[in-house]
């Protein structure tokens, strides 16, 4: 019999909190055989903390990185150097990362610089344009020369792996872990306690849910994004909802081009439960979020992804999403199209989802199971 082997999860965003959730819950059901510790980075400080209660997570180790205007320079060297001292006290045998942000990319370089294996959960996503999505293209290439175990969501996650020449032995396809979490959301009861959002989902107009907020999208682009949505709320009887990222380069040209419009409500951004409770009682979401785009499916919204490019290929070609980037005609084209056609939005939202069935992170865990053996020992900093 093996030894206990140490796992340490690594993560400081919402999405990385929301995906990696259900694998530390997993992890935590065989306490003879793994010790399971958490290390946050808060890259994200007010965001994770909101996470962390609702999925009952308490961080072993807290980073505490997060500084206002904070660079990626920043992140990553604050992130590197207190991750040494931590990984080299605790001498693990796995650390896990998630993804494709900052903390994920400096997590999987301190594991290695410790010759600490690394397993990568939502292993193999890509666009192959290292500037699109930015910095995220580049930390999930790096984390994947490093990772030992790779978890991909999808076959197409997996080919990816497998033509930059990763042996196909230490690719796992799994499904993705924001499933496992989005069904658990989704089959409480929930009651908005935000007056506007009870308001809202009761009046019987639909409801379009927005997310915007990427690094390439800041500038003009975000601009042509808000545009289009001032017109789709002048042209069209909907209720726009837009739960709006904290960031200045976000809240600054939203604020002046949106604000005080009737019926598009700038909202703080949200708490994952009443964000999936809204998601289900929306008609459409537009969104340039990578998780949005694999949730949003399994409750039967069409997703109009608001990016030239989408490293999530397979709900295009399922017909759950379509790519309508940042030019304001065609993101305004294709709303009333799917407002004003039955069977263009049946088509989309009747789409089988390719993303998962809810139990990833029962996959991941029984293959870091399997693997023990091989496991037991990996610190050697």
């Amino acid at each position: 019999m093996s030894r206990k082997i140490k796992v340490i999860s690594v993560f400081g965003t919402r999405p990385e909190v929301i995906k990696t959730a259900p694998v530390i819950k997993e992890l935590k059901r065989y306490p003879g055989v793994i010790e399971s510790k958490v290390i946050i980075s808060a890259q994200h400080r007010i965001m994770v903390d909101q996470f962390l209660g609702l999925f009952n997570i308490k961080a072993d180790f807290d980073l505490n990185i997060m500084r206002p205007n904070q660079t990626l320079f920043d992140i990553t060297g604050r992130c590197l150097k207190k991750l040494e001292d931590i990984l080299k006290k605790e001498k693990p045998d796995l650390v896990l990362v998630q993804g494709d942000t900052t903390t994920a990319f400096t997590a999987s370089l301190a594991a290695y610089y410790l010759k600490i294996k690394v397993g990568h959960i939502e292993a193999g996503l890509r666009t192959d344009d290292k500037y699109r999505p930015f910095p995220e293209e580049m930390n999930r290439r790096i984390v994947s020369v490093i990772a030992d175990l790779h978890f991909a969501p999808t076959l197409n996650a997996k080919n990816n792996l497998v033509r930059e020449g990763i042996s196909q032995s230490r690719i796992h396809i799994t499904g993705n872990t924001v499933i496992d979490s989005l069904l658990e959301i989704a089959k409480r009861k929930h009651v908005f306690r935000d007056n506007l959002l009870s308001k809202i989902s009761s009046g019987g107009k639909k409801i379009i849910l927005v997310t915007a907020h990427r690094r390439e999208s800041f500038g003009k682009p975000l601009e042509c994004i808000c545009k289009a949505l001032k017109e789709i709320a002048q042209l069209c009887d909907v209720e726009i909802v837009y739960p709006v990222h904290l960031n200045p380069n976000v809240q600054a040209p939203v604020n002046r081009i949106l604000g005080g419009v009737r019926n598009i409500h700038l909202i703080e951004p949200m708490e994952y439960e009443p964000f999936v409770h809204l998601m289900k009682m929306s008609y459409i979401v537009l969104t340039d979020s990578g998780g949005v785009q694999e949730e949003a499916p399994s409750l039967g919204k069409p997703v109009l992804v608001m990016r030239e490019v989408t490293e999530r290929p397979e709900g295009v070609k399922a017909g759950n999403a379509k790519l309508v980037g940042m030019d304001k005609r065609k993101i305004v084209s294709s709303v009333r199209k799917l407002l004003d056609s039955r069977s263009a939005y049946y088509k989309m939202s009747k789409a089988a989802n390719p993303y998962g069935d809810g139990k990833a992170a029962k996959r991941i865990v029984n293959v870091i199971m399997a693997l023990r053996s091989e496991l037991a020992g990996s610190y050697n900093g």
